[in-house]
């Protein structure tokens, strides 16, 4: 072959390799754009919501993913659904093909009766045995694992500081649906710590408006009483309700995230919920890494906040002792 063949020959052949190059270099980000489908159990306009997501977002940017180059995020919300509407949303989730799924509470069992395997990172759920989500926190079996809210003996922690408000506290309605959460997780553990306490732990199961108000109603007829309002989808939809209630017919209240203590509410103690996003985040890059769930030990909390409201404890008759106030992370005057 004459020299001059072979010039033209190369020459050809490189401008075939550059014609190449785009759709190669196209179907190689096609191959690291991944999927992440998320069911959570906020609203989709709460400003809590638009906080915890751009922790999780931002977690994940720290990690080498963005929203749109490489990775593609599909929500659904389901605050209060009723248990066939969280199928109906698990099954949209599953059909999608996502490389990873994240669940809030006890929507994750909706997840985990779709797929057994496709990875699933759970978070703000109590009590991930029990609810059958996984069988040893050390080591999870099946395709999930993720983020305890609380252990139960939490529950003793609000009853504490219900009796340090009101030290002539008798009883104390533990309010939750036992379909939206780990209900009788935190019940049993309450007993024991109410005996201790000297106060009788009574139940409070809700699910719809009307329940909240029989309660609240129910509870506050009988003097020196208290309410535990649970970590729960049903609460916090109702939440406005709730804390109505609470501050007409003036009984202490204690909650477990600060948004009840900012719209009006007494007292809060809980995780820190935009660092349980982000650690659900870290998660989902280890196993878009390659990790398996089964490997990943649940997370219990490391981070908790206690929030005060001073205006609602004067309009409740009560002033907040300084053991309380010490503690405090933030006090809203």
């Amino acid at each position: 072959m004459q020299f001059g063949q072979l010039k033209r020959r190369q020459f050809i052949l490189l401008l075939g390799g550059f014609a190449a190059w785009p759709l190669a270099a196209r179907a190689q980000q096609a191959d690291r754009m991944r999927r992440i489908g998320l069911l959570l159990s906020i609203a989709e306009d709460a400003p809590e919501t638009k906080v915890r997501l751009a922790g999780f977002r931002h977690s994940l940017e720290s990690l080498g993913w963005s929203e749109g180059a490489n990775i593609r995020l599909d929500f659904r919300y389901a605050p209060a659904v009723s248990e066939n509407e969280a199928k109906v949303l698990a099954r949209g989730l599953v059909i999608l093909r996502p490389d990873v799924l994240v669940a809030q509470t006890v929507l994750a069992r909706a997840l985990k009766d779709e797929t057994r395997t496709i990875p699933i990172v759970f978070l703000s759920v109590g009590d991930p045995i029990g609810l059958g989500l996984i069988a040893s926190l050390a080591r999870p079996d099946g395709n999930l694992t993720g983020v305890m809210t609380f252990e139960s003996s939490v529950a003793g922690k609000w009853l504490e500081m219900l009796k340090e408000i009101n030290p002539q506290l008798a009883r104390a309605a533990f309010m939750g649906n036992p379909k939206t959460t780990t209900y009788d997780y935190y019940r049993r553990a309450a007993d024991g710590a109410a005996s201790s306490l000297g106060i009788e732990s009574v139940p409070g199961i809700v699910a719809t408006a009307s329940d909240v108000e029989r309660v609240i109603d129910t509870i506050a007829r009988e003097p020196d009483s208290g309410l535990v309002v649970l970590p729960d989808p049903t609460n916090i939809f109702h939440q406005d309700q709730i804390i109505a209630l609470a501050a007409h017919y003036k009984i202490p209240a204690v909650y477990d995230r600060r948004e009840y203590v900012a719209a009006g509410g007494l007292m809060s103690y809980g995780v820190d919920r935009v660092d349980e996003f982000r650690r659900a985040a870290a998660y989902v890059d280890r196993i878009l890494r390659g990790a398996k769930p089964t490997d990943l030990p649940v997370q219990e909390p490391t981070k908790f906040e206690t929030v005060l409201n001073l205006k609602a404890a004067k309009a409740l008759g009560l002033t907040i002792p300084p053991t309380l106030s010490i503690l405090a992370d933030e006090v809203i005057e």
